[in-house]
């Protein structure tokens, strides 16, 4: 069942996290993901829920989705979004 990877992040520093930008495409498509949303800022319809950009990122599986998570070369990349952005994670199964 396909999976989602949804992100909602806030930039803190642009030059280091284009540094990832550059870089985690290939570990998304290593795991056979791909972009649905990628960097969108997003228009909130309803509710408090205030997002400055938006990527949505669907895998085959959802273990497919934690190997992309889990992959130990990609780790160093993880780090730099962890100190250039200020981000939620969560992941979600699609329907059949």
């Amino acid at each position: 069942m396909k999976s989602y990877l949804v992100l909602d992040f806030s930039v803190r520093d642009l030059p280091e996290f284009q540094t990832y930008v550059a870089s985690i495409p290939a570990f998304i498509e290593k795991h056979g993901g791909k972009y649905i949303v990628r960097g969108a800022k997003p228009t909130v319809m309803e509710g408090d829920w205030a997002p400055d950009y938006m990527v949505i990122l669907e895998f085959p599986s959802s273990e497919a989705a934690k190997a992309f998570l889990d992959d130990s070369d990609a780790q160093a990349l993880f780090a730099v979004r962890h100190r250039s952005t200020i981000s939620k994670l969560v992941l979600v199964e699609g329907c059949t």
